[in-house]
């Protein structure tokens, strides 16, 4: 059976309709990916055996590591069908990786050594450095770099409406205003901490053999300290962080950490989604307008806001599969079962979610078309809010029950404008100093202070 599939035919939608936006998801997370950062691994854990060194690699020629490095360097698709050929015969996907290698080393002329390919390793030693690596690369290469694109963009709307007053709303009904840039800027600090939290947390790998414990290296070459070496190996030269105290597999502890820290990210984002969206249904903006684009298929009016909305329910999907990946990597059973495996596979796919919404983000921000005409009707409708400034400066002078005279002015079903709330001053017995500072509070600058 031909198992190759279009975009058209995908099952998902992050490798169909979304393809453009996630293809280069795949040079991190994709099988031929992980293949590829399997032989990384094997080919540096080699060279790094023949630097400490081995007697019994004494004799290879450094100049090879260059030629050996090409290997992974240069992998190609072709590789990675070959590495899938020989599983088919083992039904073991990492022996067949050292396999593969077996066959170029016979090639470089590196068969007197090649039983040193996967030298008293699991399995996990190199899946447990391998999928990290490529986590670490996708992130620093691809998701790090447009998160901060997209926090930039909300920080330049910040700026760009920082001085226009805005009706709140505390829920769902007029409160003291504020300023709509500062409304924007807050998703910009939550982002700004979050990124600081995630950016602590180290990319963590296994590597000690079957339980830990380097025991078969110990056994061949008692004499070399193979801690240090694995330090070595790991933070070193792949740029990792070891976990020094492991059973067969990596805790996942720090992995479960950064999906927790990801899928705050997310929430922040929902959260800014669903303000955008309502912000749009209140015509705060408006939306650019795309001549040919239709946005129902039966009201020819409609301008909907799509790219907040599949933002949002893209980055649901990809914190429930954060959820289940930071809940159940850390739980291994006793020394090592298997369920990591078959669900550490699906990394890719919250991210590949989360790269959308932030690409649906980025385009919904563009759009947005800023309607000041709205934000200024709901300001003069809404002449109440200002009474949390007159009770605060009454009270200030000691006049009688302030709130509650603020309150039978304001809490009824009557129109409260500018002249309602003028009258209300003229009654007050305070001085004329104090009726002008009270005259002189309305929604458009009762707007506080902005620290940003």
């Amino acid at each position: 059976m031909d198992v190759t599939l279009t975009p058209l035919q995908a099952i998902s939608p992050v490798d169909g309709r979304y393809r453009a936006t996630t293809a280069r998801l795949a040079d991190f997370f994709s099988e031929a990916a992980l293949i590829k950062y399997r032989v990384r691994v094997e080919i540096e854990y080699f060279i790094a055996l023949c630097d400490l060194p081995l007697p019994q690699l004494a004799g290879v020629d450094k100049n090879l590591f260059a030629p050996l490095r090409a290997v992974y360097l240069q992998f190609s698709l072709a590789d990675a069908q070959e590495v899938k050929g020989i599983e088919g015969t083992t039904n073991h996907d990492v022996k067949a990786v050292e396999y593969f290698l077996k066959q170029k080393f016979d090639g470089l002329g590196l068969s007197a050594f090649k039983e040193f390919i996967h030298f008293g390793l699991t399995s996990q030693d190199i899946n447990n450095t391998a999928m990290p690596l490529a986590f670490k690369e996708a992130w620093q290469q691809l998701l790090s770099p447009v998160l901060q694109t997209v926090t930039a963009d909300l920080s330049a709307r910040a700026q760009e409406w920082k001085t226009i007053p805005m009706l709140a709303r505390t829920h769902g009904q007029p409160a003291s205003p504020t300023r709509l840039g500062k409304e924007i800027y807050v998703f910009v600090d939550r982002l700004s901490r979050q990124y600081d939290l995630i950016k602590a947390i180290p990319f963590s790998a296994k590597f000690g053999g079957a339980t830990g414990n380097f025991n078969a290296h110990l056994a061949a070459y008692p004499d070399v300290d193979w801690i240090a070496f694995g330090n070595h190996l790991v933070n070193d030269i792949l740029g990792l962080d070891r976990c020094r105290v492991t059973t067969q597999i990596e805790h996942y502890d720090h992995l479960a950490a950064f999906c927790d820290a990801l899928k705050r990210i997310n929430t922040i984002f929902i959260d800014m989604c669903r303000d955008m969206w309502t912000y749009i249904s209140m015509d705060y903006f408006k939306q650019q307008i795309k001549k040919d684009e239709v946005g129902s298929s039966a009201m020819p009016h409609k301008v909907n806001p799509i790219d907040f909305e599949n933002a949002e329910g893209n980055l649901g999907m990809a914190n429930a599969v954060f959820e289940h990946l930071s809940a159940k990597l850390p739980i291994s059973r006793l020394q090592r079962d298997l369920t990591d495996s078959t669900v550490i596979r699906n990394l890719g796919v919250p991210l590949a979610h989360t790269m959308i919404a932030f690409h649906s983000i980025r385009k919904g921000l563009g759009k947005l078309l800023l309607n000041a005409d709205a934000i200024e009707r709901d300001l003069e409708a809404n002449w109440a809010v200002v009474a949390e400034a007159l009770q605060t400066i009454l009270r200030r002078e000691g006049y009688p029950r302030p709130f509650e005279a603020l309150k039978a002015l304001t809490r009824t079903h009557g129109v409260i404008d500018a002249r309602a709330i003028a009258a209300f001053i003229e009654t007050l017995d305070v001085s004329p100093a104090v009726k002008a500072e009270l005259s002189a509070v309305t929604p458009w600058n009762y707007t506080g202070m902005i620290d940003f």
